[in-house]
């Protein structure tokens, strides 16, 4: 008989493409994992992993069998799922929630103090992480929601094995020293900031991308994008004490804008669309989560600070 112990590690070297990734996300030696894959293969009757220089992949057979897998482990994940709730006469159960920073702060915060009264029974865990790194993740279970962020014509990756919601819309604001020129605009055009030199986020990121294509198509130049941070309070503090420039959403402003002037785009209607991720099968406690971070955004909608 098959043991589930070895398919979830069949699962995740499939998903991580080596037993040394697998056995780090999974806390155990990389001899261990293979120890028990070779248990598996003997099960199976079949070779179901074979070397490609460093990695691995699964044979024609292996394939068969993680297919097979992954839905056994939902199952039994359902299954948990069901008992915890009937045993506690509602929602019930651990949801692992993964979100960018001001997402956490903003919405996933007043989300788990939200169900702290409405569904005791339900444990949230939260992890800060991009969604790139997250949606890897959602696939192997590491996590069960994630939180995703959209700037407007870079879109993200289309997964059609995951469900998709939209959350909210933001708006992209001009953040400027007080003391600057044109802080006394209630509007700011972008190719009078040409000089400004900027704090942004790192290489490879949707900010970082869209902050290089606003400077470019709208002000006209090259951004001297001085001080990097995926941090946008660090953005923020670079702003206020170092005389730098940024671009950054509705989310990241709110209360956090003493000091600075946070200044309308003209001519430049740039904004992101915050979502939320998940499997295709949800718990009812995954449910639950979901529906909270909706009233969250529902709230900050009604006071006008993000667009539903």
């Amino acid at each position: 008989m098959l043991d589930l112990h070895r398919l979830r590690l069949l699962r995740e070297v499939h998903g991580r493409g080596t037993v040394h990734a697998a056995a780090r996300a999974l806390g155990y030696s990389p001899s261990a994992v293979s120890q028990q894959l070779a248990v598996l293969e003997r099960e199976a009757g079949t070779a179901l992993l074979e070397r490609t220089g460093r990695n691995v992949r699964l044979t024609e057979a292996g394939q068969v069998l993680v297919r097979h897998a992954i839905a056994l482990l939902e199952g039994v994940e359902a299954a948990e799922a069901d008992l915890a709730t009937v045993a506690a006469g509602r929602a019930a159960g651990v949801v692992r929630v993964s979100a960018f920073q001001s997402a956490t702060l903003s919405l996933v915060a007043p989300a788990v103090r939200a169900l702290a009264a409405s569904d005791p029974d339900i444990r949230v865990e939260v992890v800060e992480a991009e969604v790139e790194q997250a949606v890897p993740a959602l696939r192997l279970h590491q996590y069960d929601l994630a939180i995703g962020d959209e700037y407007d014509d870079l879109p993200r990756p289309v997964h059609t094995d995951l469900h998709r919601e939209r959350l909210l819309r933001e708006r992209l604001r001009v953040v400027l020293p007080a003391d600057h020129p044109e802080a006394g605009s209630t509007e700011v055009r972008l190719d009078r900031l040409a000089g400004l030199v900027w704090a942004g986020c790192q290489p490879g990121t949707g900010h970082r991308a869209m902050q290089l294509r606003a400077c470019r198509q709208y002000g006209g130049f090259e951004p001297d994008l001085r001080y990097s941070s995926d941090d946008f309070l660090i953005q923020l503090e670079m702003v206020r004490v170092a005389g730098a420039g940024a671009l950054l959403p509705d989310l990241v402003l709110d209360e956090r804008g003493a000091g600075l002037a946070v200044r309308a785009l003209a001519g430049a209607p740039l904004g992101r669309e915050v979502y939320l991720i998940t499997r295709r099968t949800r718990t009812p406690a995954v449910a639950a989560v979901a529906a909270a971070l909706h009233a969250v955004t529902a709230r900050l909608s009604a006071l006008s600070k993000v667009d539903p």
